[in-house]
Order: structure tokens, then sequence, then C-alpha cells
């Protein structure tokens, strides 16, 4: 699979000028170059076919896998859950507790570096889950729990071959300024888009669900 682009929201203060940040870019580049189809190819060649109707187009969770599957090979969490809030402890009742938003796909502790863990999403969902990924890492950044996050997405060209209507680049740009406008002092917060190689109809669908997860 092949990284498009990756487009900066926010970039401030030391963390994106540190060894940690270049330490975060390198494993995710190396995890969407490892996103494989068919298995054993050296490339991401996709079955060309519209995911609009019923039984057809190509799975998403599966190519999710192989990504994630890269980045726990090279020392980062999977599911890593977000930091409970210190005052839900003190709460009285339901409506004061605070519900923690929920796991983040892969995670990097950054001790070493001295900085907070970065995290990572891969959109499986539709452009809802989209905003509910990136507002999720926005509030970490923004509460200081992370010093980054990167929202990964399928640009136009490959959804258009996936489960019908899942999250993508073009759909979510329109709002890249509302997020670029969130104010904090130090910290990244991006979104990269990722395409198919290639398109054969030699090649197998990929399944829909938790089937043929070896995309690497």
């Amino acid at each position: 699979m092949k990284l498009v682009t990756v487009t900066d929201l926010i970039k401030k203060g030391r963390f994106p000028d540190s060894h940690a940040f270049e330490r975060v870019m390198s494993d995710v580049r190396e995890a969407v170059d490892a996103v494989r189809w068919p298995p054993g190819s050296n490339t991401f060649t996709i079955y060309p076919e519209s995911g609009k109707e019923r039984g057809k187009g190509n799975g998403v969770k599966p190519i999710k896998e192989g990504f994630t599957a890269k980045l726990h090979d090279n020392g980062w969490r999977l599911e890593g859950a977000y930091p409970q809030a210190k005052d839900n402890d003190d709460a009285t009742d339901d409506l004061q507790r605070v519900t923690r938003p929920g796991a983040f796909d892969a995670w990097l502790d950054l001790d070493s570096y001295n900085f907070q863990p970065f995290v990572v999403e891969w959109e499986t969902g539709n452009i809802s889950s989209s905003h509910r990924a990136i507002n999720k890492m926005a509030l970490a950044l923004l509460t200081g729990h992370i010093s980054g996050g990167l929202l990964v997405l399928p640009t136009r060209n490959l959804y258009r071959f996936l489960t019908d209507r899942v999250g993508n680049y073009q759909e979510l740009a329109p709002y890249f300024p509302l997020f670029s406008a969130l104010h904090v002092d130090t910290g990244y917060l991006g979104i990269v888009a990722v395409e198919h190689d290639a398109t054969s109809l030699d090649v197998p669908r990929i399944a829909k669900g938790t089937d043929g997860r070896a995309l690497i």
C-alpha cells in the first residue's frame, strides 16, 4: 500500500522537531508499506469492484489489521485505553462522571524520549466515525495526555472499492480548518491518506469482517 499524503493539522512546539516524532513517522510509513495484497506479494493490488451493493467490494478491517500488526511488531501497544479523567472518582452521580472515549487503535509509549504517548487511528467506519476518531485525539492532545495523533484514511480512489460509506480523506477535508484552529502549545495532529498500488480482476476480494487477515 502506498502513503499518498500527510496533512499536518497541528504542528507546534518542540515535539514535531524531535527524534520521537521521526520515530513515529518512520514506523507509520513502514506499517503502511507493509500492507500487501494478495498475501505474499510485494504490492497492494485491489479487486476493482464497488462496495455499494451487499456482498460486493472489499473489506476494511483486514487492511487495518495488517497495518496495526506491523506497528505492534515495532513496539506499539494495540487498543490502548484513553486515560481515566482524574476527577471521575470524586463525582457524586452519573451525570458528573465523564465517560472516557474509546481505546486508540495503536499507542506508542515515548517515555524514553521524555514525551507523552503518540496514538494512531485507522478508519474502518463511516464519516461520523472519522469525526469521532479525530475528536478523540484532539481531546487527548488538548488535555496533555498525548504528544500527538494520526488518523489514517483511504483516498476517494481507494474508498470506492471498499465497504460502502467508509470514511475517506476527501470527505473529511472540509473540516481540516476546524481541527487546525485548536489551541495547543505543543503537539501534533495529522491525517494520513493511503491508496492501493494497483487494481486487478485477477486478485481475490479482501473479505469483509475478520476473514483474510494476512495483509503483511
